[in-house]
């Protein structure tokens, strides 16, 4: 991967210039480094970069040492979010080559601990996920006062997108958000629920009145769970009264789910409905809406439990959103580092942070696929 540090050379440095004892582009790496090594906090950060000050030095060619945990917080509380997101969007958009057919899921997720326990609104960021590549394409943060509805346009007007299936949930299920992903030259794949009128009612009586074009099945099994997954495809719309007001509408789609747990013998059913642009392809369906859990699963719950997301309690201005991207940084670029040791090559996510705070040569590996030592 081409390293993402050199992407944030033309953010603006928001300090005054006579106390900027630290360049800007050293504070971003310093501290994008120390993520990568398992730092949750500015005081992680500082001290991580502190036990490695004499080599880190070498590396970036650091005038005045370690900035302290304050100056961390400072920094990136003043720090322009949307010029760090439009840098790491643009380091994206040259590394990751999205394939035909790929799915971008896209999905929110609030910051529980950017609250002040209450006293503030919790952050919350919506995130585009590259299935296939396993990659993070970008993130806006949802405006206090409105919701999703409003970030998503934003996000799909940064991204190229073109030849891939975009799946969001029932929230993002909009006629504005459905032509925004068709003018960006992707198809869309909307989960519905109750909140477009009659919409979801119409899909109900055309799955009980129509021909059902097309089924496919599918089972997955793994942590002590079979789950099976039908998808049933109606490509005959006369039910929906609305249909001509979905821009390029062509399938409706229901998933039907059966869970099984292995130790309970507990069954569990859900049915799931879709519109979408896509031809009236069951079996290609039924994937892209299984790759879109991919979105909660390689990366929510990663940045959950491998990175510690909800547990920050950064709140001072746009520190938490600039932190929650340093995140998201480590997590692309810990997900495409090998592991030296062979036998490791399948080593999770997880795994590879925990080994890059118990084995230096790992951490220093990562961190030199993404910084160029001066010098």
């Amino acid at each position: 991967m081409i390293g993402p540090v050199r992407y944030f050379e033309n953010v603006k440095d928001p300090r005054m210039k006579r106390k900027r004892r630290h360049e800007l582009s050293h504070v971003i790496a310093l501290a994008l480094i120390a993520v990568i090594g398992g730092a949750t906090t500015w005081n992680d950060v500082q001290e991580i970069c502190e036990d490695f000050e004499d080599w880190l030095t070498g590396l970036l060619g650091l005038n005045n040492g370690i900035p302290s945990h304050d100056t961390f917080n400072r920094v990136f509380s003043l720090l322009d979010p949307r010029q760090m997101e439009r840098s790491f969007l643009r380091w994206t958009q040259e590394v990751v080559r999205l394939t035909d057919g790929e799915v971008i899921a896209i999905d929110g997720k609030s910051l529980r601990g950017s609250g002040e326990g209450g006293a503030k609104p919790l952050v919350h960021m919506v995130s585009a996920w590259a299935s296939k590549n396993g990659l993070v394409l970008g993130q806006v943060k949802v405006n206090e006062k409105t919701n999703e509805i409003k970030a998503i346009p934003e996000l799909l007007s940064m991204l190229m997108i073109k030849g891939c299936i975009v799946t969001i949930d029932a929230m993002g299920c909009q006629k504005e958000i459905a032509q925004r992903i068709l003018d960006r030259g992707a198809d869309y794949l909307l989960a519905t629920k109750g909140n477009q009128g009659r919409l979801l009612e119409n899909i109900e009586e055309s799955f009980g009145h129509l021909k059902v074009v097309d089924i496919d099945s599918a089972v997955d099994s793994g942590h002590g769970r079979i789950e099976t997954r039908t998808c049933s495809i109606i490509s005959d719309l006369r039910c929906i009264e609305d249909a001509s007001e979905w821009p390029s509408m062509r399938t409706i789609a229901k998933i039907e789910s059966t869970r099984f747990t292995k130790k309970t013998g507990h069954e569990s059913k859900e049915i799931r409905y879709y519109i979408s642009s896509l031809p009236p392809n069951a079996a290609k369906i039924n994937k892209a809406v299984r790759e879109h859990w991919g979105v909660e699963n390689k990366l929510h719950w990663q940045l959950d439990v491998t990175f510690s997301d909800d547990a920050s309690l950064k709140s001072s201005k746009y520190a938490a959103q600039n932190f929650t991207l340093l995140n998201r940084i480590a997590l692309n670029q810990l997900r495409h580092s090998q592991h030296p040791n062979p036998r490791n090559k399948n080593m999770s996510l997880r795994g590879k942070r925990a080994a890059c705070t118990r084995k230096t040569d790992y951490w220093k590996q990562c961190i030199m696929t993404m910084i160029e030592p001066t010098g």
